[in-house]
């Protein structure tokens, strides 16, 4: 059935379609077919189901390009964790507690929580995955949500047994791969497809970083790696990647700092895409976010949450985390270097909406189906209740929903034609899969509390 939005404020993120006020969007099946402020008569819109937005505002579906997905029954457990304490709970700890039942609920869940948010695309980086059958917990989690995804198939990080290699020494699993491609993940076409989280140059060693670089691009993959994050594995590998002439816009760097000002112009200008947690990357450790490196070199930025280990789920906190906490940065650079305030923002919000909306979709390869409200884009949308007191009166619609929405404010949400969320109300069922989430969650922690508990005695004993 097709749909036609009326009574809109639209922000399309279309660089030659604009805003438009008292503005259409017509979608028809699983597509955008038109936009603009009379679509009545198109032939298209004489049966369609009409939804008039009340003056609220229509964007794009939000893309939350980083996400651990499968850490969401964790939430709050790592909020005052360093770097070095989160590798040491999580990947030495927490992460082998996981059965795949608890990766299916945490994904479900999670990215249940997203959609309810706003966001309708998800880069989920999938690191816990010792087994297939987690994997295939993952995925089927993912697809259960109805929401949009690029599964990141990646690979556990434990500390290795006597006589077993390091992580960093471990090529991708191609076979795994190869499964995905032919059964789960098949459809190229389809809601959730396939990219690779892999170790890459600061956590891998050079063979096995070129050995995933290659399995990567064999069979035309995103391929995503975190960079910086303490001392490298092998450090001068990213020369050997570049000098193989391996970077591109396939290439997503999660973070990016380590990285040197002549490494970020030429991997820049290369195309590689950078996806940035700033909240995250703040609250652990990281350093400082390279949003304004990546900026300065001409890159993409897109922005993600990380960890809902951490902190809230919510993209426009991470946008105006992002767009603040830059601001800042360059407003520092000032008045040590000019002794004044800039005279005007060095970023705009229209930017900062475009990290989390088309630059996003460059981030994770989908930039041709979703990011805009462009026709013949999937009809991936969200309406904003603006009619609430905290975003009237809406005076620029852009800096409103940058810098005024919230959860409160997102109304409905579609995905491929699909509602998801309607008048406030998510429409698959919750109820049962919060106690589900509750109990994995608890159990897991509170085994890692005892296992610690029981460490600790040993150690003093």
């Amino acid at each position: 059935m097709n749909t036609l939005f009326i009574n809109a404020t639209i922000v399309t993120m279309d660089p030659q379609l604009g805003e438009l006020s008292d503005g259409q969007v017509l979608v028809e099946d699983d597509r955008i077919a038109a936009v603009g402020n009379d679509l009545a008569a198109d032939p298209k819109a004489q049966n369609a189901e009409v939804i008039d937005c009340g003056g609220g505002i229509l964007i794009p579906g939000l893309v939350n390009a980083h996400m651990h997905t499968w850490q969401t029954g964790l939430r709050g457990v790592a909020a005052n964790w360093t770097l070095l304490e989160y590798f040491r709970h999580v990947h030495r700890g927490l992460a082998a507690l996981f059965t795949p039942d608890d990766i299916y609920i945490a994904t479900r869940m999670g990215a249940i929580n997203q959609l309810n948010c706003g966001t309708t695309t998800l880069g989920d980086w999938c690191h816990n995955n010792p087994t297939p059958a987690h994997t295939d917990a993952a995925v089927r989690g993912l697809k259960e949500s109805g929401i949009r995804a690029l599964f990141m198939h990646g690979s556990p990080k434990p500390d290795p047994k006597p006589g077993q290699p390091h992580f960093s020494e471990i090529p991708h699993p191609r076979h795994e791969i190869e499964r995905l491609l032919s059964d789960e993940l098949a459809d190229p076409e389809g809601l959730v497809t396939l990219g690779m989280a892999i170790l890459g140059p600061h956590y891998s060693t050079l063979n096995v970083t070129l050995q995933d670089f290659a399995l990567a691009k064999e069979f035309g993959l995103v391929a995503s790696m975190h960079q910086g994050g303490g001392e490298a594995v092998a450090p001068g590998t990213w020369d050997e990647v570049e000098a193989r002439g391996l970077l591109g816009p396939d290439i997503n760097i999660v973070h990016g700092q380590s990285l040197d000002d002549g490494q970020m112009s030429r991997f820049c200008a290369s195309g590689v895409t950078f996806s940035i947690a700033p909240e995250n990357e703040m609250t652990q450790g990281h350093g400082f976010p390279v949003t304004g490196l990546v900026r300065q070199h001409g890159g993409v930025v897109s922005l993600g949450v990380d960890l809902e280990s951490v902190l809230s789920g919510d993209m426009f906190c991470v946008a105006r985390m992002a767009l603040g906490m830059q601001r800042s940065l360059d407003n520092d650079i000032s008045r040590r270097e000019q002794g004044k305030i800039p005279d005007t923002s060095t970023i705009t919000t229209r930017e900062a909406l475009g990290w989390i909306t088309l630059d996003g979709a460059k981030a994770l390869g989908l930039d041709d189906r979703i990011g805009s409200l462009t026709p013949g884009k999937q009809a991936d949308l969200v309406l904003l209740d603006s009619n609430q007191l905290n975003m009237q009166p809406v005076n620029d619609p852009v800096s409103t929903v940058v810098m005024q929405t919230s959860l409160a404010n997102v109304d409905s949400v579609m995905v491929a034609g699909q509602f998801k969320k309607r008048g406030g109300r998510l429409l698959m069922e919750t109820k049962q899969g919060i106690a589900e989430l509750a109990k994995s969650g608890h159990r897991i922690h509170a085994e890692l509390l005892a296992r610690e508990a029981q460490s600790t005695q040993e150690a003093t004993s």
